[in-house]
């Protein structure tokens, strides 16, 4: 009763206020993890950390990934020196982070994450339970309790090539099996956020969520309309960046978060069946994610947003519009639902429209138009988005086909692409607005339309 008490009063996690046993130490041959798998900046940060006399480990996803046999993207370290010691330690580090101070340091291209271990107590919660402010510090097993899931808890000490376990992590990570640490239910309650984390990692890694871990999540979805708009459009794209982004939307399906929650996902995600053109976008993501190749993050959410502009195109243009002037309207109407709900940055949402306006141009074969085409910024982009809509059965191949051929093609090839396009019964837009004016000279370059 009296560590329920203090349990209570401490706002501690499930367990926190027990007589623990001590973590498991896995030695090398039992976990595999060699010192040089590390990248060069996380073992020189450990090991300077740990020459001027502090403790310092490898944490979290890396150590995860390395027992996986998975690359990891990035390394965290976690130690017993405060931010400004560490800060003092390495001359390019910076301190950042209000609700959670931590320090990132430089080693030439590569970022270091570094957090001082987390102490038991949390410093300030609003009325829900949530984590506002958490810069209390602590021991190692303390930190290890603060952490989300146990698979995600693991330390890597590069000195000895040891991992450390205080939460059957190892034996869960090799049951492939999503535990979070404590009360699940309390845990949402402290940061909402961590119910997304916990399908991105389930879809992610291919492992199932703990009964427990999973069973509070329909009933605390609500918490995550108090987010910051913000921090749910980075959490999305972590969704998305994942490798397995459309396993990742369904799983959030399944689980009670894809509506009323989430103002993207509520746009995204059609409950009445899959949608082959997303299915297609976020198949050829994961593939270049995985083939560890560049994403534009505009191209991606134009994709993820495509069905609700194409939707409303198509029905301008049977109400009697014209396809260029409809699809502006259509381009517009999202772009007012997306400013109010979806959060996307200026940067992102430029590139959207100009992918999405652009498609309306592909039509135009004759003249001079296709070259003014091919010379768009903008182009390239343009064309991959033509192909997937053609790969989902959205338009025909043989437009593709053209436009592949004519950026491939001499003059003499093209002018002959231009001949067949005509021959076959394709017009040129502008030309067809201008008829009543005076005809245009030869070479002169087609005046009007959208450029």
């Amino acid at each position: 009763m009296i560590r329920k008490l203090i349990r209570k009063v401490l706002e501690l996690p499930s367990g926190m206020g027990k007589r623990r046993a001590k973590p498991r130490v896995f030695p090398l041959p039992q976990h595999g993890i060699r010192r040089d798998q590390l990248s060069h900046a996380a073992l020189k940060v450990t090991t300077r950390l740990q020459e001027a006399g502090y403790a310092a480990f490898v944490v979290g996803g890396a150590v995860r990934d390395l027992m996986l046999n998975v690359e990891p993207k990035d390394f965290d370290v976690a130690t017993n020196a405060t931010p400004e010691q560490v800060h003092h330690l390495f001359r390019r580090s910076r301190i950042i982070g209000r609700r959670f101070r931590i320090v990132h340091v430089m080693v030439g291209p590569e970022t270091i994450e570094v957090t001082t271990f987390r102490g038991g107590s949390v410093d300030d919660t609003n009325e829900t339970g949530r984590i506002m402010a958490d810069n209390s510090f602590g021991s190692q097993e303390e930190d290890a309790h603060r952490r989300d899931f146990t698979v995600n808890a693991l330390f890597y000490d590069p000195s000895d090539e040891t991992v450390i376990d205080y939460h059957h992590g190892v034996k869960d990570l090799n049951a492939k099996k999503l535990v979070m640490i404590g009360q699940p239910a309390r845990r949402y309650q402290e940061d909402p956020v961590r119910m997304l984390r916990a399908v991105r990692l389930a879809a992610k890694l291919g492992f199932q969520i703990d009964e427990a871990t999973r069973k509070p999540i329909r009933a605390h979805a609500h918490l995550l309309k108090k987010e910051p708009a913000a921090r749910l459009f980075d959490e999305m794209l972590k969704l998305l960046m994942s490798g397995q982004a459309y396993a990742c939307l369904k799983k959030l399906r399944e689980e009670g978060l894809a509506r009323g929650v989430f103002p993207l996902l509520d746009a995204v995600i059609d409950e009445q069946g899959d949608d082959p053109f997303l299915e297609l976008s976020l198949a050829s993501t994961d593939s270049r994610i995985r083939a560890d190749k560049p994403v534009s993050v505009g191209f991606l959410l134009a994709t993820l947003l495509w069905r609700q502009v194409e939707r409303r195109w198509t029905q301008r243009i049977a109400a009697g519009e014209k396809s260029m002037p409809a699809l502006l309207d259509a381009i517009s109407d999202v772009e007012t639902e997306q400013d109010n709900d979806f959060a996307i940055p200026r940067r992102f949402s430029v590139t959207m429209r100009e992918i999405w306006t652009l498609q309306a141009r592909f039509d135009s074969r004759t003249g001079a138009r296709p070259y003014r085409f091919l010379e768009q910024p903008r182009f390239r982009a343009a064309y991959d988005f033509l192909a997937l809509r053609s790969e989902a059965g959205e338009v025909d191949r043989e437009l593709v086909s053209w436009w592949e051929r004519f950026q491939r093609g001499d003059d003499a090839e093209r002018e002959a692409l231009i001949a067949e396009a005509k021959a076959g019964g394709a017009t040129d837009p502008a030309k067809k607005r201008r008829r009543r004016r005076s005809p245009r000279r030869k070479g002169d370059a087609p005046a009007g339309g959208v450029e």
